[in-house]
């Protein structure tokens, strides 16, 4: 019988150990990181245009002017 009789049997429980121990070591990874960097979240400016605006080749080819 011995060890290679209930390798099957607890592969499963071993296996979601371990991932819970490699989740657990990275979210320690980026809370310790996002201490250090002081976590910033910045919002992203919407380029979008307004829809009572009329699209014109200016809008399309001319990136600097808002």
């Amino acid at each position: 019988m011995g060890i290679h009789y209930t390798y099957g049997a607890n592969k499963n429980a071993k296996l979601m150990k371990k991932k819970a121990k490699r989740d657990k070591k990275l979210a320690e990874k980026r809370a310790k990181k996002q201490a250090k960097t002081g976590f910033t979240k910045e919002k992203e400016q919407d380029n979008t245009i307004p829809l009572d605006q009329i699209i014109t080749l200016d809008h399309l080819t001319n990136p600097d002017k808002k």
